[in-house]
């Protein structure tokens, strides 16, 4: 997928600045969570979810009638474990598993028979360079080499080759510091698209936030719907928006919440 330069994206940095783009009371929010509403972490299981972000997404979900949802590479399981005990709509393994608000889940199988003996070789490979770390998430395989970017190439290799042996149906994704093979034919956008057909997303102005290239599907997603991409850090990006890092994101959001909190009271739309 081709990303454009960036140009014209405006900065609400961590110190603070102006509120871009213009709140508005209808919208619907899809969160990254991983360099987004978190710090990036060396290891996926490194990352803590904190109180004062459990409190942000709470107050959110009350000023937008639970219109509010995680959109991750993550499992669903996993990602109920990071935010426990609030449990939040979900779309996990970039859109190959998603928990609506109604707390339905909706699964689109991959052959995970297939991902077996390239799992076990994965495994192999991690357990030659401890540095790198494998995630199995049963469906998708990922290698994260962020405590080794010199593997960076080898690591893309191997993927590539056993890509290449599994056939049609999947697919390769490159990440920050990791590449994934995933079912193909989802990603975030067709995961944020699913959501919005649903209750409380429904006729809402969609707001999606992230961080890496894999967030890009979900931007190109919500410009074609005419809501807000915005980009977490610095990269070429399809968003018109750009937050600095996870804490100018929790920022933004908590300015949001305060904003129409204090409408809700006043008895404003």
């Amino acid at each position: 997928m081709k990303v454009e330069s960036a140009r014209h994206l405006n900065t609400y940095g961590s110190a603070g600045a102006r509120l871009i783009p213009a709140f508005a009371p209808n919208w619907g929010f899809f969160l990254d969570i991983d360099g987004t509403l978190v710090d990036l972490a060396e290891r996926p299981d490194a990352v803590r979810v904190d109180a004062a972000l459990q409190t942000i997404l709470r107050r959110l979900l009350e000023v937008t009638s639970g219109a509010v949802a995680l959109i991750s590479g993550r499992p669903i399981a996993d990602v109920d474990r990071l935010f426990a005990p609030l449990r939040l709509p979900v779309a996990g393994q970039h859109g190959l598993e998603r928990r609506d608000a109604a707390g339905n889940i909706h699964v689109h199988a991959a052959p995970a028979d297939r991902l077996r003996s390239a799992a076990a070789m994965l495994a192999r490979l991690t357990a030659e360079f401890p540095e790198l770390v494998f995630e199995d998430k049963r469906t998708a395989l990922a290698v994260h080499y962020r405590r080794a970017p010199s593997l960076a190439p080898y690591v893309d290799s191997v993927m590539r080759g056993l890509l290449a042996e599994l056939g049609s149906g999947f697919e390769l994704l490159s990440g920050k510091m990791l590449i994934e093979i995933k079912l193909g034919g989802k990603d975030k956008g067709t995961a944020i698209a699913e959501f919005m057909r649903e209750n409380p997303f429904r006729g809402r102005e969609p707001v999606f936030i992230g961080d890496d290239v894999t967030d890009e599907y979900g931007f190109a997603l919500v410009n074609g719907l005419h809501g807000h991409a915005v980009k977490v850090g610095a990269g070429a990006t399809r968003a018109r928006w750009r937050l600095a890092d996870a804490a100018a994101v929790r920022a933004w959001l908590t300015a949001y919440a305060e904003q129409h909190s204090t409408a809700r009271a006043s008895g404003q739309p």
